[in-house]
């Protein structure tokens, strides 16, 4: 099932946290997948957008994610099936699970009934890039780019 966000971490409504109990109750959403930002752009839907993965009959235990949302997608630059090559690689259809990795991970049914039934992909692997520089090495770097441009206007203008 292709769903959006909001539907997954929203626990403020009653009839939000009504109906993911109920799916979790009678099936087994054995896995979510985080797909990227504007992965639908081109069908007219901008929405940030999940997979979710279930039987109906056993209630879920836990919940495997897999988390894509780092992919940058574009009008040009398409979501293509090679991007879930490492999830097939990781995922078993016999256990319904996949290996932990820095794109995977699970959460219990007990931590999600603990946060009122959020269960939207949140990945404790991504590793945050963080910008170190001070802001004199900011204010030089841009000082230095300035130079460039000006150098290069300046040849450019010589050549009118």
């Amino acid at each position: 099932m292709v769903l959006s966000e909001g539907v997954l971490f929203r626990n403020n409504e009653n009839a939000y946290v009504q109906t993911k109990r109920k799916l979790l109750n009678e099936c087994n959403l054995f896995c979510i997948i985080s797909l990227p930002p504007k992965v639908f752009l081109n069908a007219g839907a901008a929405s940030k957008t999940n997979l979710l993965f279930f039987v109906k009959g056993n209630p879920t235990k836990e919940i495997w994610y897999y988390d894509l949302s780092d992919i940058n997608i574009t009008k040009k630059d398409l979501m293509t099936t090679q991007q879930f090559d490492d999830f097939f690689k990781l995922y078993n259809p016999k256990t319904l699970k996949l290996s932990k990795s820095e794109r995977a991970w699970s959460v219990s049914i007990d931590e999600i009934k603990k946060k009122n039934y959020d269960i939207k992909a949140v990945n404790p692997n991504r590793k945050i890039v963080e910008d170190t520089r001070t802001p004199k090495e900011l204010i030089s770097i841009i000082e230095n780019e300035q130079a460039k441009i000006a150098s290069i206007l300046k040849e450019l203008k010589g050549n009118l």
